[in-house]
């Protein structure tokens, strides 16, 4: 269980970007800006899924939840963030932290099961077309999801218990803007070369093996797609994953680069540039990644937009 004993730190204070007011301001308009974009631009998604029969295949079921994730994730950080720009009071409660720390590695965990998914979908869907069908069906989709979304779950509680397990300080600012692992270990009293080993090894679970299976999947794509002897065969082969190897880039890049290292290497100036990449670029760009290369998504919004002007004029 996470005990506060050891330490009389009831609350948190998120230093997050500090700077001049006029600063903060600028900060929060741009902030509010990606958080709006973000949670417009993946509901398109999930709608487009949802009113449009034609997309109703394994690949947009992933995106769809994918895109779920993103507003989930993305509203974990930015709320709060928003409220501080605009705030004397920049603290967070110890409960709080707790929480937003869980519910932020809850999702990134989810999000690094769900791309190695939507991996080995597009690997059945182009080396074993025969069979795609029968090897992703709706309980098997399904049940895809909901072990990533359990496996997930227990990474962030192990990781959130060892963290607030910790003795702290009198020091209670956290020189970051969300309580992540590496910045609320380093208020910790005591060595957190136990928390230091456990995280690299969840990394090497969670993020890394994800991550290799990702790069196995594509292997396997790639291959396939180069034997393909038309030059539109291939094109199209390429069009359907070219996508979901940029966003996988983006964000297991960042996650291996933020948490695969030891404490002593931690800039939290530099970790706050990192850290923004998978926790705002990314879902920002999701999105836009893959409806703007994908002309069924793109059709599918279009239709839904027009729809909603056409009502809204009756």
């Amino acid at each position: 269980m996470i005990r506060r004993n050891q330490t009389s730190i009831k609350d948190f204070i998120l230093l997050g970007f500090s700077g001049a007011p006029v600063l903060q301001q600028l900060l929060f308009a741009l902030f509010l800006l990606i958080y709006i974009t973000t949670v417009m631009g993946n509901i398109s998604i999930i709608l487009a899924y949802r009113l449009t029969p034609s997309l109703h295949t394994p690949m947009y079921f992933f995106l769809a939840n994918l895109s779920f994730l993103e507003i989930c994730y993305i509203s974990t950080t930015v709320p709060k963030m928003l409220t501080n720009f605009l705030s004397t009071n920049k603290t967070i409660s110890f409960s709080g932290c707790v929480l937003q720390m869980y519910c932020f590695l809850l999702l990134g965990g989810t999000e690094c099961y769900l791309l190695a998914v939507m991996a080995y979908d597009r690997y059945n869907a182009i080396c074993h077309p025969l069979l795609y069908g029968t090897s992703m069906n709706k309980r098997t989709c399904i049940l895809f999801v909901a072990v990533s979304w359990i496996g997930g779950a227990i990474n962030s509680l192990i990781h959130t218990i060892l963290t607030f397990s910790l003795p702290f300080c009198n020091d209670n600012r956290i020189n970051h803007f969300f309580c992540d692992i590496p910045p609320v270990m380093q208020l910790a009293c005591t060595s957190t070369m136990k928390n230091e080993i456990v995280l690299l090894v969840a990394c090497g679970c969670v993020i890394v093996s994800s991550f290799i299976l990702t790069i196995i999947s594509y292997t396997h794509i790639i291959a396939t797609i180069l034997n393909i002897k038309s030059t539109s065969g291939r094109k199209k082969a390429f069009s359907t994953c070219t996508s979901h190897l940029i966003v996988v880039t983006l964000f297991y890049g960042s996650a291996i680069f933020m948490y695969f290292r030891p404490k002593s290497s931690y800039s939290m100036d530099q970790d706050r540039v990192i850290s923004a990449l998978y926790a705002f670029v990314a879902p920002l760009f999701n999105p836009f990644i893959y409806s703007l290369r994908n002309s069924d998504v793109k059709a599918a919004v279009k239709k839904i937009v027009c729809h909603i002007i056409v009502v809204q004029r009756y």
